[in-house]
This record gives structure tokens, sequence and C-alpha cells, in this order.
């Protein structure tokens, strides 16, 4: 099959996601926030899962595709429709763990945490390394360093 990942590759790629999603999720954990390590570990890796399994299934039509040239216009793979449906179901997880009280929301950054590690698993499972480690570096320079670099004074209701 063309472009059929390796047992290597698909390696490398869920051990990649469980460290960044790892290092992200402990930041959140580590200041006491609703999701922790272990759910940024599984939606990283789902992501990076459902991003191999995109791989694999677009890699497949076009074998057929090129083994069999009279299936050329009835083969279709399009390689963002499970992208697609992470994207917009990880906002329902993060949903989950904003709360809202008394004119306090919380919980805002870690459904951000949430969403951009799934973006690290879609780009990490569609080998993207290089767009993952800088994304990765972002993520992290924003969840520890940002609020230290940048005081933003907040306003406060009477």
């Amino acid at each position: 099959m063309t472009g059929e990942l390796s047992i290597y590759e698909i390696c490398l790629r869920m051990v990649l996601a469980v460290v960044f999603a790892g290092f992200i999720g402990f930041d959140r954990e580590f200041k006491n926030r609703p999701a922790g390590i272990r759910t940024h570990i599984l939606v990283g890796i789902g992501a990076v899962l459902i991003a191999m399994i995109q791989k694999e299934i677009t890699n497949t039509a076009l074998t057929i595709a090129q083994d069999q040239p009279e299936l050329g216009d009835v083969i279709r793979a399009d390689e963002a429709r499970l992208i697609a449906q992470v994207v917009s179901g990880i906002g329902f997880l993060g949903a989950g763990t904003i709360v809202v009280t008394k004119q306090v929301v919380r919980g805002l950054t870690t459904a951000a945490s949430l969403w951009t590690v799934a973006g690290l698993g879609l780009a990490i499972g569609m080998g993207n390394y290089r767009i993952a480690i800088v994304g990765f570096v972002g993520i992290m320079l924003v969840l520890t360093v940002l609020k230290r670099v940048i005081n933003v004074p907040t306003l406060k209701k009477t």
C-alpha cells in the first residue's frame, strides 16, 4: 500500500503525543484545573489515532485509484473530513471544563488547552512534526511564562 505507516512511525507519533499532551496536562493539573494530565494525554492520543486513520483511509483510496484507474471517478477520500470532526468534538469536551458562578468564568484556559492538544495530536498524527513542535513550544510559553511577563489588571465589578 502506498505510504503505509510503519509500526515505528505509529509508535513515534503516539509517544510524541503522550509527551507533549502530558506536559500540557501536567501544567493544568499542577494548577488544580478541571482537566489534568490524563485527560490531555487521552485527547492527544485520540487526535493522533484519528489523524493516522484518516491518512490510512486516504492512502488506501489512492492505492485503489492507482491500481484500478477505471474507479478513479468513484473513489473519494477527503483528508480533512475526520480531522474536522475532532476539532468540533473537542469543543464539547472543552465546554465541560468551563464553569460560570457569580459572574466569574473559570476553565477557559483549560478548555483552550484541550483544544490545542487536539491540534497538536492532529499535526503529529498527520506527520507534521515541525508544526507540532513549534505549536507545543508556543502553548507551553503561554501556559507557563505569559502571565509572569504580562501583568493584566483584572476588572472587578462591585
